[in-house]
Parts: C-alpha cells; sequence; structure tokens
C-alpha cells in the first residue's frame, strides 16, 4: 500500500504544470461552493435581520383572526398585562405595544389612506429602527404628543413636509363613528420599501387608544428575543402562553413566511449549485487522468508483465485521484479563504434591492464549519469516485495491448 501511494504522488507530479492547473480547477469549483454557500446564508441573515429589526420584530401577539380583519374592536385579551408580562420574562430582549387601524389622512392637496400604528417611543426605539429611518423631522418624543411620523412616499402625495399640518381620520371601535384629529408631521421615514414607505404611519399611542376608543386595549405587542433561534422553537412553552384566551402569538418564520420557506429551499438550492460545479469538476478530473494514463501506458503494460493485477493498477489510479484532490482541497479552502476575507471587509452592496424585503445593508458571507470540513470530504469521495472510471479503463488493459499502445 505505501508503494502504491508513493507512485501515485510521484506519477501526480511528472507533469507538475497539468496538475497544478488541473487542481486550481477542482479547487475552484470547491471555493465556489463554499463562496456560495456562505453569500446564500449571509442574503438570508440579512434579510431577515431587515425584515425583524425594521419593525416586524422576532415575534407578535394579536388576538386570533385580527391580522386577517383589522377589525378595531379585535383587541389582545388582557393585552396590558401580557405586555408586563413580556417585560418581565427572561427570554425577551425588548417588547412594545402598540394599536393598528386603517385610516385616512387628509392634507390641504390630497387624501391618502394608511395603515396608522400608535406606537409608544420608549419601547419603539428599541426594537425597531424607526427612528434611524428618519429621512427629516425627528422622532416621537412622548406617548401621547400630537405628532405624525410619514413614510417618504405618503409625504409627497400629501405633498406636506416636516412642521405641516394634516388631519387624520379613523373609525372608532363598536360604533363605528368617525374620529377625526389634526397632527404636525413630526418626521418622515424611509424603509426603501413601497408598502411601508407609501402604506403606513405612525402616532403616538396615547393619541391612537383615545381616537379609537380603545381604553388601554392593544392591537399588536411586538417583541425579540435575547437568542435569536428561540424565535424560530415553536415547541417553546412561551407561544402557547400566549397565544391562551383567544390570542394568537406567531414567529417571524409565519409573519413572513416567504423568508422561511426561502432558507428553507437554501439546501436544495445549493445541491443543485453543485451538481453543476462537480459535473464540470468530473470532466476535468477524467481528462486529467486519461492523459496521465496514455503517458504511461507503456509503464502500465509493464507493470502487468511483472505480475501487477488488475485490481492493484486500478487502485493505482484511484490513489493519484485522491492525490488530487488533496491538492485541489488545499487550493480551494485557500482561494475560499482569500475571497471571502475580502467579501468579509467589504460587502457586497445592493442597497435598495427590494427581494422579500427591501436590502439596506451591504451583504456579508457566513463562514461554518460545514463549509471547510463536509465540502472538502465530499470533494474527495466525490473525486475518487470519478477515478473509478479511469481506474476500471486501466485494469482491463492486457500488458501486450498496453506497451504496444505505448511504444
Amino acid at each position: 500500500m505505501t508503494l502504491f501511494v508513493k507512485l501515485a504522488w510521484r506519477n501526480l507530479f511528472r507533469n507538475k504544470r497539468r496538475t497544478i492547473l488541473a487542481g486550481l480547477m477542482i479547487g475552484l469549483g470547491l471555493a465556489a461552493m463554499i463562496t456560495t454557500d456562505a453569500i446564500t446564508i449571509g442574503t438570508i441573515d440579512n434579510m431577515i435581520a431587515t425584515a425583524t429589526a425594521s419593525f416586524l420584530g422576532e415575534g407578535q401577539v394579536h388576538r386570533e383572526n385580527f391580522r386577517k380583519t383589522f377589525e378595531v374592536e379585535a383587541t389582545i385579551v388582557n393585552g396590558p398585562a401580557l405586555f408586563e408580562k413580556l417585560k418581565k420574562d427572561p427570554l425577551i430582549r425588548q417588547t412594545a405595544p402598540r394599536t393598528a387601524a386603517f385610516g385616512m389622512i387628509t392634507s390641504p392637496a390630497n387624501v391618502q389612506s394608511v395603515m396608522l400604528y400608535g406606537i409608544d417611543p420608549t419601547y419603539e426605539r428599541d426594537l425597531s429602527k424607526i427612528d434611524d429611518l428618519l429621512v427629516s423631522g425627528g422622532y416621537l418624543a412622548t406617548a401621547d404628543e400630537p405628532k405624525i411620523l410619514l413614510g417618504e412616499k405618503t409625504a409627497d402625495l400629501l405633498e406636506v413636509g416636516v412642521g405641516d399640518k394634516i388631519v387624520v381620520t379613523v373609525a372608532q371601535a363598536h360604533t363605528g363613528e368617525l374620529s377625526q384629529e389634526l397632527f404636525r408631521v413630526g418626521g418622515i421615514f424611509k424603509f426603501g420599501s413601497r408598502q411601508m414607505d407609501g402604506g403606513m404611519a405612525f402616532i403616538p399611542l396615547k393619541r391612537a387608544q383615545e381616537m379609537l376608543k380603545l381604553g388601554n386595549n392593544l392591537h399588536e405587542i411586538a417583541f425579540s428575543f435575547h437568542d435569536k433561534l428561540k424565535s424560530e422553537d415553536k415547541s417553546l412553552p412561551l407561544w402557547g402562553d400566549l397565544s391562551a384566551g383567544g390570542n394568537e402569538a406567531l414567529p417571524w418564520t409565519e409573519l413572513v413566511s416567504e423568508l422561511a420557506m426561502m432558507r428553507s429551499m437554501t439546501d436544495f438550492s445549493l445541491f443543485l449549485v453543485g451538481i453543476i460545479l462537480f459535473g464540470i469538476v468530473a470532466v476535468g478530473i477524467i481528462n486529467t487522468l486519461f492523459m496521465s494514463l496514455y503517458e504511461r501506458m507503456f509503464e502500465f503494460g509493464v507493470m502487468r508483465a511483472v505480475g501487477t493485477r488488475p485490481r492493484q493498477a486500478a487502485q493505482l489510479m484511484v490513489m493519484e485521484a485522491g492525490a488530487l484532490s488533496l491538492i485541489a482541497i488545499v487550493m480551494g479552502i485557500v482561494v475560499a479563504i482569500v475571497v471571502n476575507g475580502l467579501l468579509l471587509h467589504y460587502g457586497i452592496d445592493y442597497s435598495g434591492s427590494e427581494f422579500v424585503v427591501t436590502l439596506r445593508d451591504p451583504i456579508y458571507p457566513v463562514l461554518t464549519a460545514k463549509q471547510f470540513t463536509v465540502y472538502p470530504f465530499l470533494l474527495f469521495i466525490f473525486t475518487c469516485l470519478v477515478g473509478l472510471y479511469p481506474a476500471i479503463y486501466a485494469a482491463k488493459l492486457t500488458p501486450a495491448k498496453a506497451m504496444k499502445r505505448g511504444l
């Protein structure tokens, strides 16, 4: 066995240029696989962070069916008490109370319908990024000041700016009577999403509760976890506790199911990419090994003539394939580290691009141990399996036929 290992390494480096080029080609396939996986994970994580940190939160509590009907009367059962409970829960990092209702905003120039959220700026500041996304004006100072935050597209349509006065109209709970109040535009935000920038507005929570005649009741409680992975664990008792008594607690995976679906398809997408890349690699391996075999045809004939068995000839070719894969793995890992190091430093800027959510921050690759252990191991096994084709061909050669072709 030791002799065949030495022969495999020696034969591989008879033509150093070909071996290095073949190893680099195979290594680039491995580097492409690692980089594709890292960027895919980074993209999904970026989209999840954008969706949950901007306004959504990692979980929300509503009254059952509220998200389908948005009925003003459908407030959370024991909402204030539930909010206080979440504030004290050791799993919860931050929570924020909200109201949500359809409203009409009127300016001297135009009228626009929006989803009007009542928020408490004290709690909302730590949960969402509304204050960070203001392009003009300032954030809400208290939970009852008569100011409103508008999306950039809404402000353009209404032809208003910071300091201008507008009228907000909503329907009150239970009676359906219209309630109107004068607000001054306190700030203009830009999430980068057409739906949010053109269809959402924020007013102080107490003002919203008064206009909607809700008392201290709430429509929505958003929250985030200290450990983000907890938000994806549906077996967590917290979800059942929050859903008791006619309420409904949902993690972000159900609130934005498209993102969860995209992440679940990541492995399948990488599988398809792997098939394409490894298919190209297979052609390179077979070509390299057959070229090496034909150059040493006479040598194989002599080896067979002096008693080398077909199985041993095949074994030698497989070992050469394995040795080639080890060289390729080293090259591929080095290339992957260099490429991903650059990407980690500079990032990939897709700011403003809208997929399921609108990306705001650069995408950075996420490197995992699997990429540098499982993928190289699979490449090694794959290379050895591909090497079986030229190995079987070598095993079938007769001494006379091999020496005749080698002359």
